[in-house]
């Protein structure tokens, strides 16, 4: 029977779509920032959104997006501000809300028959009809965001002073960035699991990076290899029976090292290629045969011309003595006669 007769695997499905395409939005910007790590502490902030969810009787991803947005909100103001650096704020983020979780978890009227497994690691089981509308809803604002905003969002991921110079609203996009990652964590929590959703948004990333030039490019491939990989971990999920956060890790993990195996190896060869058989200008000008060719033909033009021009000075020459001669010696005749009358002429002294 085909996985499709399912309902839970279809909204299984959907949701994997939305991940795909949220988590590489999202985590570009934390890529191009060196802040991949991030994802991590919001899940686990988030965590405690959904026991409070739990605890107070209400929606766990609703609960989730309000703790995590205000968690991450407060990571942001942390770091811009200086009060500490960006490894103490995640570090307060990764260790209270695992902390806080499982203790609201363990407070809930079904402490004990809550399965927190799902929510850490991911579950097809997980994802309620209203649950689906509400993810479909974040991922829409997500995806407006990032995609929308993509040109301020990279200026100040770049170069955040620079941006501030330019006009662009940094702190406020900065903070909206970091509610985005929390709403990401948030519509991944189902499918990937809070504890895996920040591979999600790295490794697609990292992948696109090695094959495509320029950020358009590597967003576009990086959102195409989230959506194929959470499909694919989605449907194997199924039929092996594994948690499917787990599967979509290992899965995007071996994409990730086949391509950059590959690349490795592209490059060496290139590298290797152009070594032994170096670039050449047209052959027509450069080959052996034909530069020797076109040496003796413009050696024989160059003798040619040499011997017209020195037959030419030879002909001229040889007129100019014939003139010379010819007005220089008189006919025998012609010069005695004036000689002699010009001698019988003169008067004997």
């Amino acid at each position: 029977m085909s996985i499709l007769h399912y309902d839970f695997m279809v909204r299984a499905l959907i949701a994997a779509v939305l991940v795909g395409l949220t988590a590489p939005a999202v985590g570009i910007y934390l890529v191009q920032r060196r802040m991949s790590l991030v994802g991590d502490g919001i899940g686990h902030i988030a965590l405690t959104g959904v026991a409070l969810g739990f605890l107070t009787g209400n929606s766990p991803v609703f609960s989730a997006v309000v703790v995590a947005a205000l968690g991450a909100v407060a990571v942001e103001l942390i770091r811009s501000r200086g009060g500490a650096s960006g490894d103490v704020a995640l570090s307060l983020l990764f260790y209270g809300g695992i902390a806080g979780g499982v203790l609201l978890m363990s407070l809930a009227p079904s402490g004990g028959n809550v399965n927190l497994l799902g929510y850490l690691f991911g579950s097809l089981l997980t994802t309620a009809p209203s649950d689906l509308i509400a993810m479909g809803i974040l991922a829409a604002l997500v995806l407006g965001f990032t995609v929308g905003l993509r040109s301020w969002l990279f200026a100040i991921c770049h170069d955040e002073e620079f941006a501030r110079v330019s006009g662009i609203p940094v702190r406020l996009l900065n903070i909206l960035l970091a509610v985005s990652a929390a709403v990401t964590v948030t519509v991944a929590m189902r499918v990937v699991g809070v504890l895996l959703v920040s591979a999600l948004m790295v490794i697609p990333v990292a992948t696109a990076q090695q094959v495509a030039r320029g950020f358009a490019a590597t967003m576009a491939g990086a959102m195409a290899l989230s959506v194929t990989v959470a499909l694919s971990g989605a449907v194997g999920s199924f039929y092996l029976d594994v948690p499917s956060g787990a599967s979509i890790v290992v899965l995007a993990v071996l994409v990730f090292v086949v391509v950059a195996v590959a690349t490795a190896v592209g490059r060496r060869l290139q590298r290797r290629s152009a070594v032994t058989h170096p670039d050449h200008p047209p052959a027509a000008a450069t080959s052996p045969a034909a530069g020797a060719g076109s040496a003796a033909a413009a050696a024989g033009a160059g003798a040619g011309a040499g011997a017209g021009a020195g037959a030419g000075a030879g002909a001229g020459a040889g007129a100019g003595a014939g003139a010379g001669a010819g007005a220089e010696t008189p006919p025998a005749g012609a010069g005695a006669a004036p000689t002699d009358a010009s001698r019988a002429g003169a008067p004997s002294r």
